[in-house]
């Protein structure tokens, strides 16, 4: 994972930027107050970490990709910026209000770790993941043109039910799961964003800074599924094959543990 971001970090600017909607409801899930403190675990370029730490609390954010950090700590000086492993955080007990997670739960090797460790860092409050959901993303129309690169994205990715497992054996108690559908106006532009704008595939920039096209497409299937939908888009071809993939499932999701019931 460090050699991934290390490498895809260097342009992540580009199109990765903190969702003002995703935002919201974090902090909401939260209950983000001025004398709290907060955790963003694996926060990458600290987009969600500034952008929640404007509205209020006291923060930390730890990542393993110096490169990612590096562009974190340009956004804000009022956060503890730090450098490690999700599954041995440099962190004390009952430190912090409440944590977050965003689309990083499918790097862990094993999420029973990293999850304990929140919970023994959290003295109260919500551990918050926004992640995309193995069953969910079998739903994804991208799988269409590029199934050999979604089939290995798909098996990095938990399941509901390895998440909430995982919570649970971690000694989270309350545990609830929020649908999130994609819209046009999402902002941050992660594996999924193109689902009503399918040209957003079409950019290298963008494709660049989704981790499963930078990492997990062979350049063969990446050109060929390319072409594919470059004609489907031509030709019209392209709304129905997307009808075929309507879900009511949910295209990502929030799932929130609860320290207390």
């Amino acid at each position: 994972m460090t050699t991934l971001y290390d490498s895809i970090g260097t342009t992540y600017a580009r199109s990765r930027r903190a969702d003002p909607a995703i935002v919201q409801a974090l902090a909401q899930e939260l209950q983000v107050i001025p004398s709290g403190a907060y955790l963003d675990l694996a926060c990458g370029t600290g987009n969600y970490t500034a952008a929640l730490s404007a509205l209020g609390g006291a923060w930390s954010a730890i990542d393993v990709s110096e490169v990612m950090l590096a562009q974190a700590r340009g956004k804000s000086d009022k956060i503890a910026w730090t450098q490690g492993s999700a599954d041995a955080l440099p962190f004390p007990c009952a430190a912090f209000d409440g944590a977050i997670c965003t689309l990083a739960v499918h790097h862990f090797p094993e999420l029973q770790s990293p999850f304990a460790e929140v919970r023994r860092t959290l003295r109260g409050g919500s551990f918050v993941i926004f992640t995309g959901l193995a069953e969910q993303m079998r739903r994804y129309w991208l799988c269409h043109y590029f199934p050999e690169m979604m089939a290995r994205s798909i098996e990095k990715m938990p399941s509901e039910a390895q998440i909430r497992t995982a919570l649970q054996g971690s000694g989270f108690k309350s545990i609830s799961v929020t649908p999130f559908f994609v819209t046009n106006a999402l902002e941050d532009l992660f594996l999924y964003s193109g689902k009503h704008r399918p040209d957003v595939y079409l950019d290298p920039a963008i494709r660049a800074n989704i981790s499963s096209f930078a990492n997990l497409a062979s350049p063969t299937e990446l050109e060929e599924g390319l072409e594919h939908l470059r004609e489907d888009l031509r030709s019209g071809r392209f709304a129905s094959i997307k009808t075929r993939y309507d879900t009511q499932v949910g295209d990502y999701a929030y799932v929130i543990a609860r320290v207390d019931d």
